[in-house]
């Protein structure tokens, strides 16, 4: 007879915490494709681009019933690069036979590392054309961070 108590940690548990642990891991290196209106499309690291500002908008008493979806994103890079980007898809509500989305988007290099700001507004405005939806590009101008002068 042994005086040792021996415990384990039940398989459930570790199992649980690699699940959770690669989860964080595949969040830190998600990676998303992007389509740009005026050059391919790009691939990026979304927890290197944070988003800046994001509006988005729908055609339904509620988004499970909307016919149509609208989003306008923008991200920021550590060099103060910008992609700014949209969409018109379709919703749980159905469309028509031949309806088609739209999207779009533009990259926008920094002036050193600091980010375009009047270029950020140009993109947001030219993205809220491409998806027919200028008061969210408004809405999304007004959600970017405040500007001190």
């Amino acid at each position: 007879m042994s005086d040792t108590t021996t415990t384990t940690t039940p398989a459930t548990s570790y199992e649980e915490l690699n699940t959770l642990v690669n989860v964080v891991e595949a969040q830190k290196k998600k990676v998303i494709t992007i389509s740009l209106s005026d050059r391919r499309p790009v691939k990026i690291n979304a927890a290197e681009w944070p988003i800046l500002a994001r509006v988005d908008a729908h055609d339904g008493k509620v988004v499970c019933q909307a016919n149509t979806l609208w989003c306008i994103t923008v991200r920021e890079s550590p060099d103060g690069r910008r992609i700014v980007y949209g969409w018109c898809r379709r919703g749980n509500g159905g469309q028509p036979i031949g309806w088609r989305g739209a999207e779009g988007g533009f990259l926008i290099e920094s002036k050193g590392k600091v980010a375009d700001e009047d270029e950020t507004v140009r993109a947001i405005r030219r993205v809220a054309g491409i998806i027919g939806d200028d008061g969210l590009g408004d809405e999304c101008i007004s959600s970017l961070p405040e500007e001190e002068i």
